[in-house]
């Protein structure tokens, strides 16, 4: 906690600026941004404080295809500016995609970006984007951080339109909290804006360059946490309206009108939630303003927090159906497949042959049938009549035989304890990096071999280092059924929750909320009986504290067999 907040503070002192306002600025690239060189003038014009004057360093002379420490590879330069490049690059140790940011040992802020890139690798918050490595050599010094390829940036959302109620609930639920978080350690963003809010494929929010983007354009605040939470208003208001909540036009949005002052969003667009206008009210600094009932303001993350909490929950809206087409005929069921078009010439007509049975032969044959149908019903009338009167006298010992056991109109009971076939298994890892997790493995699990196992990454702690909250195994029944335990059979001591998907899921949820907790257990073989009977097709199985592995001495989590009954 200490080294954090000092670097921290290192990056705040370092600049000697005054406090950042929420004027209009772009961010440095990233992650998933395109090309934005062209930028970079209008980058500085839009930005009114905040920043050092121009370093006295020229950037380093770099290219594509450059490597830094024999290992990473630069592909792409997404922004050169004020002595520093970022760019997209490759890590061929790991093969994947990586950004760096590069400057040069003795331009004026390497220090400060080195002392804020290594406190905030060190928070390990899996909503934050990551920073890999911070290194010092060859009188360079650059940051390497994540690329998320499949994020999107709030910008680029922006440009279609105000996002959805729900969509900009969860947006500003998700930074909000994120930023409390690392507040609580000391660290601040100060470059918080639509550039820097990502959403990914699953629908999560990530933030980039915490402390970095600052330390890179020297930005400091007397107040960290009130320009943190004034820049989450202004992302909510832009989220809400499609306007950016100041004079100046930015990030692709027009300004608010000059000379009208800041205005609730529900006065700029008609539709806007109301909760989530005074919301972003509350959170914007208007020269002492509140919100227009005189709520309090938020002055820090913790506090917007709580105002969130504080409201009621907006839920997802309801799937849309669309209404299937009507039915049509094929030319099949209409009669015409394989038949020539209609000829427009006269044709002959053709004889009518006679109804069937008016001939002579067909009369005779009539009066046949009828004969053999009047003679055979009187000889069933014979025997019928007979066969009564011979079991006439036993009618009273027959009755007794009609009465039928009460118990047998009960429905039989479903039986319990009969095993499930699983259908699939699907290795789930949301807040990892890559969202995957040996799913090579995942056969091993029911291959009926104990000493064959799916297996985790190695972690530093048994609470995966501090990287993600857990991993699991989702298991696809094939259909939804009702089930009764789940017994699970781990290589070590391991606590895990099962998590059960709604029944009517059509399809197997990606998301971690989609899956609700039903119990818990640990040990290295765990019986996981619901209270009452869950009825699913999708089970989760959710590892939340790995054992140790004594032949690694590191913390990995390991599922030799899993059995699903009813």
């Amino acid at each position: 906690m200490a080294e954090r907040s000092t670097a921290a503070v290192d990056v705040a002192d370092n600049s000697g600026e005054q406090s950042l306002t929420a004027e209009a600025d772009q961010s440095t690239a990233d992650g998933v941004a395109k090309n934005r060189e062209q930028d970079t003038d209008n980058d500085e014009a839009q930005e009114s404080t905040g920043t050092e004057g121009p370093a006295t360093t020229s950037p380093p002379e770099l290219h594509s295809g450059h490597k830094l420490a024999g290992r990473y590879r630069l592909e792409e330069c997404v922004t050169r500016l004020d002595g520093f490049s970022s760019w997209r690059a490759v890590d061929e140790k790991l093969r994947r995609a990586v950004g760096v940011h590069v400057l040069p040992a003795d331009h004026s802020r390497a220090r400060s970006v080195l002392a804020a890139a290594r406190s905030s690798a060190l928070l390990g918050d899996p909503r934050f984007v990551q920073v890999l490595d911070a290194v010092e050599e060859n009188d360079l010094v650059y940051v390497v951080h994540e690329w998320l390829p499949d994020a999107t940036e709030l910008t680029t959302l922006l440009a279609s339109g105000p996002l959805e109620v729900y969509d900009a609930y969860q947006m500003v639920s998700q930074v909000s909290s994120a930023m409390a978080a690392a507040h609580r350690e000391g660290l601040a963003h100060l470059r918080l804006n639509p550039n820097a809010v990502l959403r990914t494929s699953t629908g999560q929010w990530r933030i980039r360059g915490l402390a970095v983007n600052a330390a890179l354009r020297g930005a400091s605040s007397d107040t960290p946490q009130r320009t943190d939470t004034e820049s989450i208003g202004a992302l909510l208001y832009a989220a809400l309206t499609q306007r950016w909540p100041y004079e100046n036009d930015a990030y692709g949005m027009s300004g608010l009108p000059k000379d009208i002052g800041l205005i609730p969003p529900d006065q700029v667009r008609a539709g806007v939630h109301r909760g989530l206008s005074e919301l972003a009210m509350r959170a914007l600094a208007n020269d002492g303003a509140t919100a227009s009932r005189h709520e309090s303001p938020c002055t820090t993350p913790e506090e917007l927090v709580k105002a969130i909490g504080e409201m009621p929950r907006i839920r997802p809206p309801e799937p849309a159906f669309t209404t299937p087409p009507d039915y049509q005929r094929t030319t099949y069921q209409q009669g015409s497949y394989g038949r020539p078009a209609a000829s427009a010439r006269v044709t002959q007509p053709t004889p009518v042959p006679p109804p069937p049975l008016q001939s002579r032969t067909g009369k005779a044959l009539k009066w046949a049938v009828s004969a053999l149908l009047i003679a055979a019903l009187g000889l069933g009338s014979w025997q019928l009549a007979d066969a009564l009167m011979d079991q006439g006298g036993t009618s009273d010992d027959t009755t007794n035989t009609q009465t039928t056991d009460g118990d047998e109109k009960n429905d039989p009971k479903p039986v319990r304890g009969k095993p499930i076939a699983i259908s699939e298994l699907h290795d789930f890892d949301p807040f990892g990096q890559d969202g995957s997790e040996y799913p090579e493995n995942l056969s091993k699990i029911l291959d009926g071999d104990p000493a064959s196992y799916w297996q985790t990454s190695y972690y530093a702690s048994s609470d995966f280092g501090r990287l993600k909250p857990g991993v699991g195994v989702v298991v696809d029944l094939g259909r939804s059924q009702d089930v009764g335990k789940v017994d699970v059979t781990f290589v070590g001591s391991t606590s895990v929750e099962l998590r059960a998907a709604p029944g009517d899921a059509q399809s197997r949820p990606t998301s971690f909320d989609s899956y609700d907790k039903v119990t818990e257990g640990s040990g290295s073989t765990v019986s996981l009986a619901p209270k009452d009977t869950v009825r699913t097709r999708y089970l989760l199985v959710w590892l939340t504290e790995l054992p140790m592995q004594s032949d690694v001495g590191q913390w990995r989590g390991r599922i030799a067999d899993i059995k699903v009954t009813s």
